[in-house]
């Protein structure tokens, strides 16, 4: 990236941010966000943290259906030329949709 990324979740039934919400994106330039030893960045979206996780995680109502949002500031080719592409969201074991 020449200048950042960030990634948001919303309210499907408002498409607005969820008002009660302690943390309301990731981005990179968040300098507590913990990265892997290869450099890429685990994103983690729930009701609550994983232990450890703060830097990295955007919260979700419980019990509500929500949709997020990644965005690129200043891309590099390769997003552009699809030679890099964003992982899906998986679902962890033990945490509930």
């Amino acid at each position: 990236m020449r200048q950042y990324w960030a990634v948001n979740v919303y309210d499907l039934d408002t498409a607005a941010f969820f008002r009660e919400a302690p943390r309301l994106s990731v981005d990179s330039y968040d300098a507590k966000v913990q990265k892997n030893a290869d450099g890429s960045i685990d994103v983690y979206f729930g009701p609550n943290a994983p232990a450890g996780k703060t830097s990295n995680w955007v919260y979700t109502a419980p019990g509500k259906p929500w949709f997020s949002m990644f965005r690129f500031y200043g891309p590099e080719k390769a997003v552009f030329d699809k030679t890099w592409v964003l992982g899906e969201i998986e679902q962890l074991d033990g945490n509930p949709r």
